[in-house]
């Protein structure tokens, strides 16, 4: 895990209770090298499929209900004070399937709003947070940028780039509606990166490979633990030259 973790004060999860999300929590309160505070939501914490192995020190794990954004941002404000929060990592998402013949508006639709909306308006309320710890950290180049100071990781997916979209990678996987809200989580992405850069918050959209979660399913090449381990090397070692970016677990960029 990056040491660059141990100079980031405040991580928000998004999606925690369960799959790439939990395994972050984890990884993130485990490792050597953990940020100060960690906070994990999710719509119901109490569903948590376990609870992680590890035994963090006393005040930096904490588990929040975000099914109302404001509610939520306004527990996160009382939890780091005028520290603001360093590093929103907009996780949660789901995989609703279907192919041409059976795709239907709602099903776009559910997976629009849970993809690609939701991570925009969580961003959008906890903008004041990232602001305020954007400024706090301000470096002497104040065009530096990275976890340290303040940033946006959005989780996407290699399925929502549009140029990779062909051949076998796309016969294999029709899924309209996962893909197309991928998609538009890149867009988002990019939109908010633009939008950010003037505060000195940095924004980027990463694919954490195909995993063995429920969302993944058993034939995936990769475990939780694989992939989160790599994930959160790369968000570590994130720089200005990775704002806008649209990058690999690997740390390689991806086509959008």
């Amino acid at each position: 895990l990056s040491a660059n973790f141990r100079r980031c004060g405040s991580v928000v999860v998004t999606g925690a209770s369960r799959g790439l999300g939990l395994q972050m929590v984890d990884s993130l309160a485990s490792g050597g090298f953990a940020p100060a505070r960690i906070i994990a939501t999710s719509r119901d914490p109490s569903r948590a499929q376990v609870t992680p192995h590890h035994t963090p020190e006393p005040q930096q794990l904490q588990a929040l209900t975000a099914s109302v954004y404001d509610q939520c941002v306004e527990q996160v404000g009382c939890l780091l004070g005028d520290a603001g929060l360093n590093c929103l990592i907009n996780n949660a998402g789901v995989n609703v399937v279907a192919d041409f013949q059976s795709v239907t508006a709602e099903q776009m639709m559910q997976n629009f709003h849970t993809n690609a909306v939701a991570p925009l308006m969580v961003t959008k309320a906890f903008l004041p947070l990232l602001k305020t710890a954007a400024s706090i950290n301000t470096p002497s180049d104040p065009r530096i940028m990275g976890i340290q100071r303040a940033a946006v990781i959005n989780v996407t997916s290699l399925l929502g780039s549009v140029e990779l979209n062909w051949g076998e990678r796309a016969n294999n996987f029709k899924w309209y509606p996962y893909r197309t809200s991928k998609a538009a989580l890149n867009m988002v992405s990019r939109c908010m990166a633009v939008d950010l850069e003037p505060d000195g918050i940095l924004c980027m959209a990463i694919h954490p490979g195909w995993v063995r979660t429920d969302m993944g399913g058993a034939q995936a090449p990769l475990s939780p633990e694989e992939s989160i381990s790599a994930v959160l090397s790369v968000i570590g070692g994130l720089t200005e030259k990775d704002h806008g970016s649209f990058l690999n677990f690997t740390g390689e960029q991806l086509p959008w």
